[in-house]
């Protein structure tokens, strides 16, 4: 059968419930009312001028029948502005899998741009890494924070959603903290005699595997490291909340941590001008839409 009236075009918010429909039916498992929260979120979300808010579309005289979100996000680099874009459900009619290179191919036309691939099934990462994809990112380290010793003289806080002021922060990672905390992240601050030190994690399920206690997963932290010497006092908070393990993206294990490493899942992948921080998962698809 021959599609004549296929086009590739933006995604405008006038489609948001089309889009919808089409990814509850193409994501076994996934409600409507996921996708519709997350189409939300990027409808009010800032993004850079000059690209999409909600990624492209394969459009049949109207009808959607392929998509692929783009999440764009501004980042300091320096005194740059880097542009980072989190390429998160993609999704093609079988009748129409012929056009799905079309998707693709405009997605990542911008060569100033960081591409993030952050969830791939593990039998894409050979087509990933032919399309120029290099993994920054090899697998998952479970920790188990609450054994780590807890430094003295400490205090651990938690950020409300709505909080206008954090001692001891600068009003970009106070915005970055508030933010995720409306994302229903746990936003923390752990201040300490050396220095304040902000921290974002989030509850995930763990579907599937030997591995499944309580879990969060480490959203952002200026440094493993950090992450590392705040542990002990983070892990205590965590207990209280019924929460075991902090899954920190990882290149192997952790110096300073109690847990177990694994490379059968977590494997993240970029292409582009700027490397993506390990400790950096804001404004990417596990935020917005959930895990």
């Amino acid at each position: 059968m021959i599609h004549t009236k296929i086009r590739c075009r933006e995604i405008t918010e006038s489609d948001v419930d089309a889009i919808a429909d089409l990814l509850t039916r193409g994501f076994v498992g996934r409600s409507r009312d996921y996708w519709i929260q997350g189409l939300r979120r990027q409808a009010f979300r800032p993004v850079p001028e000059g690209y999409p808010r909600f990624g492209y579309m394969l459009d049949n005289d109207g009808s959607p029948v392929g998509v692929l979100l783009l999440i764009y996000t501004a980042r300091q680099d320096g005194e740059t502005i880097a542009i980072q874009c989190n390429l998160s459900s993609w999704y093609v009619e079988p009748a129409f899998r012929n056009y799905a290179p079309f998707l693709t191919k405009i997605a990542q036309r911008h060569k100033d741009v960081t591409y993030l691939n952050i969830s791939p099934a593990v039998w894409t990462w050979p087509t990933i890494e032919t399309q120029g994809f290099s993994a920054y990112c090899r697998g998952l380290f479970f920790s188990v924070p609450v054994l780590s010793r807890v430094p003295r003289w400490t205090k651990i806080e938690v950020i409300a959603p709505h909080a206008k002021r954090i001692e001891g922060l600068g009003e970009a990672e106070t915005e970055l903290l508030t933010r995720h905390a409306r994302y229903n992240c746990l936003s923390l601050v752990v201040r300490t005699p050396k220095g304040v030190f902000p921290f974002i994690l989030q509850p995930v399920r763990i579907r599937r595997g030997w591995i499944a206690p309580p879990a969060m997963q480490l959203i952002y932290c200026r440094s493993v490291a950090e992450f590392v010497a705040c542990a002990g006092r983070i892990g205590r908070l965590l207990l209280r909340l019924g929460k075991i393990s902090v899954i920190v993206d990882s290149n192997g294990p952790i110096p300073g941590l109690t847990g177990i490493y694994t490379e059968r899942r977590g494997r993240k992948y970029f292409k582009g001008p700027h490397r993506p921080e390990l400790a950096d998962l804001t404004d990417t698809e596990l935020v917005l839409y959930g895990p």
